[in-house]
């Protein structure tokens, strides 16, 4: 029989390698991931000029207690049917315009509902 010496003691397997391959993953996914990009709202300035106006006045104030179409207190969900008869079609212009108290999301909140319900050109102006 051969003898080889004496066995020699097992080494423990290192985990550092392991942990710096979880960590350049972690690494890769977090700048891979686009946090908080769900939609986009497009919107007109109210700044510029050039273009005329054509037909009946579409003012949408806004603010935490409701909208107004026209100096008309009117509920967020009533405001594409009122807006239908003043309008000539889709592209016409809306101007909205935000009240005292009025936040990014009253605004989302509001473009959104207009969106759905088929207008397609809203201008943001300041009060």
């Amino acid at each position: 029989m051969i003898t080889l010496g004496p066995p020699r003691p097992r080494r423990r397997m290192s985990l550092t390698p392991m942990i710096d391959v979880v960590f350049l993953l972690l690494i890769f996914f977090m700048l891979a991931a686009r946090f908080g990009v769900e939609g986009v709202l497009a919107l007109s300035g109210g700044t510029g000029g050039g273009q005329g106006w054509s037909g009946p006045p579409r003012l949408v104030e806004f603010a935490p207690g409701g909208a107004w179409l026209n100096g008309s207190p009117l509920s967020a969900e009533a405001l594409p049917g009122a807006l239908a008869p003043l309008m000539q079609g889709p592209d016409d212009p809306v101007i909205l315009r935000p009240r005292d108290g009025a936040s990014l999301q009253h605004l989302t909140d509001l473009s959104e509902r207009l969106v759905a319900g088929g207008l397609t050109r809203l201008v943001l102006v300041e009060p």
